[in-house]
């Protein structure tokens, strides 16, 4: 009797592991779920009957499903803080700080400040204030370049019992030398350095502030003044330097930073490799550029993408193409390794548009159309749409040598490339609140290339004529099913 007994409870006590196991894997199903109906509610309901439709769903939401919504709608404005309204009302559920985070950003991109204000007032009121919310707001400021405002939200910080501390400093600092004010950001660190202890960070940041400007004596001062005030300089701050006097043609004084650097102990990154090797083929110096590849070797540091693209253009820059070639041949052997590059947190094979960029670019400068047109036709084989510069080259040469004919071919590849790219390559419906049908294509410009190699999709709902942007990172991570962002907008 005791043995049936015990079997029994045993058996209870698993059913009751095994239900919850299984309840808990369908509430995060529902959570995406959810989300997804929540879009589509939003998109189809017009903003005066918003709250009624969403009442009416019976929709319960959770903390998933409201920071999903507000994430994909981050560009909507006032439709996005309708739902967030609506949410907050609902019961068994509170807003988390994420989402008031997300909340303060879309309002902030618009210029909603006064709603903005609200929901800070909110937070503190519940005791949810914390440094990032002000870091967030002088960001959107300094980009609004309302550079008094940005300064105001880190003065009034104690006001709401957030006490101001060195992250707090440098992120002050970080917005407005982003924003182009360095001017602003280096009086303010004058007039405060002494109530924070800064750090390496907080002197990287002036540092590419003053680089940005671009002013390289004011570089140097900074950078001396952080050696003097007994701050070691980090692999960051003299990637910074060294990048800053490369630009300004100082390559012999950044070799002398490297130098410093390896006599320290901090051991040179592949990115510093690539802007000396960069900067020595713009200077048409080819024998240092191989040397600091052979060196870059010797010290153990592998080669990525940057660093093989910098010597190819090196090589391009003085005519020497089969060393180009071979050097494009290197990158294929070593194979995913030398082309592997983080996207989002995965790592993701990337062919590199700058790679075939150089060397058409490089081919049209001598003058060699045809060979630049057999190297475009492979780039876009491999799903690669050239940038706006390398096609806008090739096409002046065409024309130049009256070869309108090849121009028309290039141009209609081009286009179709575009277009095969987003609908052939990944279903619109895996990660946007619309189906396939409810989705085309805008016309001839619905496809753009930013300098970053980053490609944009415009599109519009047939539905109701509501655009929204797609922007893909490499038209080969689509076909991975990564690197997919959507940004909605009224």
């Amino acid at each position: 009797m005791i043995v049936r007994t015990h079997c029994r409870i045993e058996f209870l006590f698993r059913f009751f592991i095994v239900g919850r196991s299984y309840s808990s894997g369908e509430i995060v199903q529902d959570s995406s779920d959810i989300t997804k109906r929540v879009c589509k509610i939003i998109m189809s309901c017009p903003k005066l009957g918003l709250d009624t439709a969403l009442d009416q769903s019976g929709i319960r939401v959770s903390e998933d499903v409201v920071e999903g919504v507000l994430t994909k709608f981050e560009n909507a404005g006032m439709l996005a803080h309708r739902f967030f309204e609506w949410a907050g009302k609902q019961r068994h559920y509170v807003h988390s700080v994420r989402a008031y985070h997300i909340m303060i950003e879309s309002l902030a991109k618009i210029r909603q400040y006064e709603i903005m204000w609200d929901l800070v007032n909110s937070m503190r009121s519940k005791g949810m204030l914390n440094i990032e919310t002000f870091c967030i707001i002088m960001r959107k400021y300094a980009r609004a370049q309302k550079v008094n405002e940005a300064v105001y939200t880190f003065n009034i910080m104690k006001k709401y019992d957030v006490t101001p501390n060195l992250a707090a400093f440098n992120g002050l600092l970080s917005a407005l030398c982003k924003s182009k004010n360095i001017r602003k950001a280096q009086e303010i660190f004058d007039a405060m350095k002494n109530e924070f202890c800064s750090d390496s960070k907080t002197y990287s940041i002036l540092l590419e502030g003053w680089g940005r400007a671009p002013n390289l004596p004011k570089a140097r001062e900074m950078f001396k003044e952080m050696v003097d005030s007994g701050c070691n300089p980090d692999i960051v701050t003299y990637g910074i330097m060294v990048d800053i006097l490369c630009k300004a043609g100082r390559t012999d004084e950044a070799v002398e930073v490297i130098n410093e650097m390896e006599f320290s102990g901090c051991q040179p990154t592949s990115f510093i490799y690539s802007v000396l090797i960069h900067t020595y083929g713009i200077e048409n110096r080819i024998e240092d550029a191989i040397d600091t590849f052979l060196q870059m070797e010797r010290n153990g540091v592998k080669p990525d993408v940057a660093v093989y693209n910098a010597l190819i253009s090196a090589f391009c820059k003085v005519n020497k193409f089969q060393n180009a070639y071979k050097v494009v041949d290197e990158m294929d052997k070593k194979g995913d390794s030398s082309k592997s590059v983080e996207v989002y947190g995965k790592e993701a094979v990337c062919s590199s548009m700058h790679t075939f960029s150089a060397l058409i670019n490089g081919l049209c400068d001598k003058a060699d159309a045809s060979r630049a047109c057999v190297l475009m036709e492979e780039m876009m084989e491999r799903g690669i749409r050239p940038g706006r510069h390398t096609f806008g080259k090739l096409r002046q040469l065409l024309l130049k040598e009256e070869r309108k004919d090849v121009l028309d071919t290039v141009s209609s590849e081009l286009h179709s490339i575009k277009v095969t790219l987003f609908s052939a390559l990944f279903p619109l419906e895996n990660f946007s609140v619309f189906t396939a049908e409810e989705v085309h294509i805008c016309s001839d410009a619905c496809c753009t290339l930013s300098d970053d190699g980053r490609i944009f999709f415009y599109l519009k709902t047939m539905r109701n004529g509501t655009g929204f942007v797609i922007s893909v990172l490499n038209p080969v991570d689509v076909a991975h099913n990564q690197a997919i962002q959507v940004n909605l907008t009224s």
